[in-house]
């Protein structure tokens, strides 16, 4: 019987690394790919879902390997490109969402440029299960109706935008930051010196629903020491706003779980 995916390339979201929230249709095309190009941060047991003889490549994209990350991408989009006109399944696994800060529309654009059939499956995005894990409700009824998704890490090394984030803030919208590990002191600062309140909850969530998940409750002014006593494991998503703080300290739970989240919270 023919494959009925040959030469068709999945841009797949493998969501923020527990197996059990993979959706169906991400694991449906794992499990029928000839390749499967992964990032970094896909655990083994999402890789496991692979037949025994696809050949599985590690296209991680590590800030810290020394390593030009534009010449990475571009060997990605060459590599989508060969498998698919050699007829095989290619399979682009990436963490999260595949177009959540994660290059997903360079590679459609690739994959297209070359004339190849693509089909994009969405998946859960780290700063969603972030939330929703600690029962943080990014928006509510009667009291805040957006959220703002954002990078701590831009291409130009710059924090300009967060000046535009700072006003919508203000007016009770959380924000949720990726990759800002390295930059969170100077973004806070920045969000202190335009006015928030030293008060104003922080909520980083280390490794996002695996095993070895971490949280930790803070303020803008304590979210800093609260890290270096607890010493996180990137990555790290942020929730910065009103609603950041343990409501329900005592229902967070691993998923799947009866084991009590390891997390810190201010005093």
């Amino acid at each position: 019987m023919t494959h009925p995916y040959k030469g068709k390339v999945f841009i797949t979201g493998a969501g923020p690394g527990d197996p059990g929230l993979l959706t169906v249709r991400a694991a449906e095309v794992i499990s029928g790919a000839d390749v499967l190009l992964h990032d970094a941060l896909v655990t083994d047991e999402i890789l496991a879902l692979a037949a025994p003889d696809a050949e599985l490549i590690d296209v991680g994209k590590r800030l810290s390997d020394g390593q030009d990350q534009t010449g990475r991408q571009e060997r990605i989009n060459t590599l989508l490109v060969e498998y698919a006109l050699m007829g095989r399944c290619v399979v682009r696994l990436k963490a999260g969402d595949p177009f959540m800060f994660g290059r997903g529309i360079e590679e459609v654009r690739a994959v297209t440029d070359a004339g190849l059939p693509y089909e994009v499956i969405p998946g859960i995005t780290a700063g969603i299960a972030a939330a929703d894990l600690c029962s943080i409700p990014l928006t509510e009824r009667y009291r805040n109706t957006a959220a703002i998704f954002c990078t701590g890490h831009t291409a130009n090394h710059s924090s300009a935008h967060f000046r535009a984030f700072i006003d919508v803030m203000k007016a009770g919208t959380p924000l949720v930051m990726y990759m800002g590990f390295d930059t969170l002191v100077p973004i806070l600062a920045r969000m202190k010196a335009a006015g928030l309140p030293d008060s104003l909850g922080v909520c980083a969530v280390s490794r996002v629903s695996r095993p070895d998940q971490k949280i930790v409750y803070g303020t803008l002014s304590t979210i800093g020491g609260l890290m270096r006593e607890s010493v996180l494991k990137l990555p790290v998503v942020f929730i910065i706003g009103e609603y950041a703080r343990p409501e329900f300290p005592d229902g967070m739970l691993f998923p799947n779980s009866s084991i009590p989240l390891n997390h810190g919270q201010a005093s």
